[in-house]
C-alpha cells in the first residue's frame, strides 16, 4: 500500500489536499541532528515541529511584544515542510548553509504548488514570514525553533555541540533572536551556555 493506492474523491481540489497531506507525511523521515531527550535516537522534523508548536503555547508570557499564538503555531508546523525536498541543514554546518536559501526556495516552489492556489500561497506566506524574522509572530516562532534544540542539548550532554565542535560565538549568534525578543528566557540560555563550556560540551 502507498500513495499509488490513493482513491480519487472525484473532486480535483480535494484530491490535491489529500495528496499534499500524504506528501508531508515524509517529514517523519527527515532526521535532524538533535537527539531525543532520552538519547534513544535522533528526532525527525515532524517531532520538532510539533514540539515547538506546543512550546509556543507555553512561553508567550516572556515575549517582548504581544504575539498571535494561532499564527505562531501555524508558522511552527509549516516552517520545515520544505525540508521534505531540500533536506535538513544543520544549524552549525557552515558549508551546508551556503546554498540553503536557494535550495529551500526551489523546494517551496515545488511543494506548495501541489495545493489549491490560495492554500499554497497561505502556507508559503507563513514559511516566508518565519524565515524573514521581521514580525513579532515570526521572531517568537523563531525563538521556539532555536530554544527547543538548545534545551535538548542541555539534557543530552551537549550532543550536537560536541559532535560538531561548536563554540560559544556560534551558539550566541544562533540564540540572538531570543536575546532580543525574550530576554528573560535568554538569561537562562546564557547560564546554560556557561555550564556547557564548563562541562566541555561547547568550545569557549
Amino acid at each position: 500500500m502507498g500513495i499509488q493506492d490513493f482513491q480519487s474523491s472525484g473532486d480535483e481540489r480535494m484530491d490535491m489536499q489529500f495528496l499534499f497531506t500524504a506528501e508531508i507525511d515524509q517529514m517523519t523521515s527527515v532526521l535532524r541532528r538533535t537527539l531525543l531527550i532520552d538519547k534513544s535516537r535522533r528526532e525527525n522534523d515532524a517531532e520538532h515541529s510539533w514540539h515547538i508548536a506546543v512550546m509556543a503555547m507555553l512561553f508567550s508570557e516572556y515575549a517582548e511584544e504581544p504575539v498571535d499564538i494561532g499564527r505562531v503555531v501555524q508558522m511552527c508546523v509549516v516552517h520545515d515542510l520544505v525540508e521534505i525536498i531540500a533536506g535538513d541543514t544543520f544549524a552549525y554546518d557552515a558549508a551546508g548553509n551556503v546554498d540553503k536559501e536557494a535550495r529551500e526556495k526551489e523546494a517551496a516552489d515545488r511543494l506548495f504548488a501541489g495545493l489549491p492556489v490560495e492554500q499554497g500561497r497561505m502556507l508559503r506566506s507563513f514559511w516566508e514570514e518565519f524565515d524573514a524574522m521581521e514580525t513579532a509572530d515570526a521572531k517568537y516562532a523563531a525563538s521556539m525553533d532555536r530554544l527547543q534544540p538548545f534545551f535538548h542539548n542541555t539534557l543530552t550532554d551537549g550532543h550536537t555541540w560536541v559532535e560538531s565542535g561548536t563554540n560559544r560565538a556560534a551558539v550566541e549568534k544562533r540564540m540572538a533572536v531570543i536575546k532580543e525578543f525574550m530576554p528573560r528566557v535568554y538569561a537562562w540560555v546564557s547560564d546554560n551556555i556557561d555550564h556547557a563550556i564548563e562541562a566541555g560540551w561547547l568550545n569557549p
